[in-house]
């Protein structure tokens, strides 16, 4: 087993003054910029859409008759998934409005049932695109590129105008949480007459929109302009106040009328493997955080989280472990690698992932195109399994990661793995993302007087409901902002009917 690390050359940065003009060949509705020159900075991979280009691609939706884009009873795929649209976005309609050049239409359709389009057409995997029907036999219809160039044609042209409502209903509502879930809940209710303060542990509302997602993939400016819509229709923001804490239940019930809990799901998967204390050894949260407070706030990254001029080695091939990957390119590591325990995706879907589901094939991400344009290779290594964290003569930091190659059985790579060659690699910081578990306010759960099996129910208590990751489990923007819409519902017909 030889795994090649993420050499980081010396090339030249660039200024904002030439991001503009950076761009690439391809003739699509949403290009990406060159990867060789946004390795230089932090602003998004994605260039603003262009507009015949989406009008183009709009026109390649066909009236199919059914829309596996967009289940209204939600289509169950072979993973046990709804496949298409967790929202239910009305795709074929806006598509054929694109088309014929009717975009403020289309704008007006697309917020029927999503809140914050800017978010998801950045941002989510897309399963609309996975059950597009003319992806059967062809390339599936670019969706999230068109609802991009739907959402930034409406801001460019006014039409996103704060959702004020025209009466109060006098009946008050605290959404504890500000990602996706906390902030579709808060828009619902206060677009509903109810008066709504969402309340935030963090310094700043956004959850992992603002604190987790990269700029590069979410430019905070972004996230910024949404709040501040939200907040010129109505909705309070009270931010570094720890619920339990900071505002006592007692206070929360005497101040509301109702509560939706939407805490998300930020506890980390750990790895119980010798050495874990080294210093060097993260979760991702920490490490993705420290780099975006250094991008907003000029802060300091602490030494044991800064990447320049370390070997890094990231653990996890998911969405999170791209970000890490990207977030150290961009840092200056000496090198990157990226281990993952599954075999290498197939180049085209298999029988264990029919349509509609996800077709789970080998693809390069923008972090695994940024690895290949620095070096000539993903920085993926497939098959991997970490055995242990190694000191350096101190005993006290990673000097090392020792790994083992993962044998799979030739006649079905789901069967349990048997170990083959084993390596150490150079390892001064190790970032390990390798998903999320449950919520991290247990202080607040218990001050809720909540079980895990409370946690799973919507509405568990009288006047109190709950959304998002912390009720379902780690999942998309999109489901987040489906389970804050939900329970806004929710909240909505108890205080209409109390």
């Amino acid at each position: 087993m030889t795994i090649s690390p993420l050499a980081e050359p010396n090339i030249p940065g660039v200024t904002a003054d030439s991001v503009a003009s950076d761009t690439n060949d391809a003739v699509t509705a949403m290009p990406m910029r060159d990867p060789a020159v946004r390795l230089n900075d932090f602003y998004e991979v994605y260039q603003r859409p262009d507009a015949s280009a989406a009008q183009r691609e709009a026109s390649r939706c066909m009236n199919c008759g059914a829309a596996f884009c967009m289940p209204e009873g939600g289509y169950v795929a072979n993973d046990n998934r709804v496949a298409g649209c967790p929202i239910s976005n009305q795709i074929p309609d806006w598509n054929r409005l694109v088309e014929t050049g009717r975009w403020r239409d289309a704008y007006g359709r697309l917020a029927l049932t999503n809140n914050f389009p800017e978010f998801t057409s950045r941002v989510c995997p897309a399963p609309c695109q996975d059950a597009c029907i003319v992806g059967i036999n062809d390339r599936p219809v670019g969706i999230k590129a068109i609802e991009r160039a739907i959402i930034d044609r409406a801001f460019d042209e006014g039409w996103v105008r704060p959702r004020v409502p025209a009466h109060r209903s006098g009946r008050r509502v605290a959404v504890i949480g500000s990602g996706p879930a906390g902030l579709a809940a808060a828009d619902e209710l206060n677009a509903a007459g109810h008066t709504v303060t969402v309340l935030e542990r963090a310094d700043a509302p956004g959850g992992l929109l603002t604190y987790g997602i990269p700029s590069m993939k979410l430019g905070k400016g972004v996230v910024r302009r949404r709040l501040d819509l939200m907040r010129e229709a109505g909705v309070m923001f009270r931010s570094s106040v720890d619920v339990g804490r900071d505002v006592s239940v007692s206070e929360l019930w005497a101040d509301y009328d109702a509560v939706v809990l939407a805490i998300g799901a930020l506890s980390g998967r750990d790895l119980d493997l010798p050495g874990r204390e080294l210093a060097g050894v993260t979760l991702a949260m920490p490490y993705l955080e420290a780099a975006a407070r250094q991008r907003q706030q000029h802060r300091s990254i602490p030494a044991s989280l800064e990447a320049r001029g370390k070997h890094v080695v990231v653990i996890g091939g998911g969405d999170t472990g791209a970000d890490c990957v990207a977030t150290a390119l961009r840092q200056g590591a000496r090198s990157v690698v990226n281990i993952t325990r599954r075999p290498q995706p197939p180049d085209v879907r298999d029988a264990d992932h029919p349509w509609p589901g996800p077709p789970a094939t080998y693809t390069l991400d923008y972090a695994h195109q940024e690895g290949l344009a620095r070096h000539g290779n993903d920085p993926r290594n497939f098959g991997v399994r970490p055995r242990a964290f190694l000191s350096d003569s101190t005993g006290e930091r990673v000097e090392a990661l020792g790994v083992e190659a993962i044998v799979f059985s030739d006649s079905d790579s789901s069967s349990l793995p048997y170990g083959g060659a084993q390596e150490a690699l150079p390892c001064d910081l190790c970032v390990l993302a390798i998903g999320f578990e449950h919520h991290d306010s247990p202080g607040l759960v218990h001050a809720l007087r909540l079980t895990p099996a409370d946690l799973a129910l919507a509405n568990p208590k009288p006047g109190l409901f709950i959304a998002g990751d912390v009720r379902r489990g780690p999942s998309l923007v999109v489901h987040a902002i489906a389970e804050g819409r939900r329970a806004a519902r929710d909240v909505d017909a108890f205080l209409m009917s109390s």
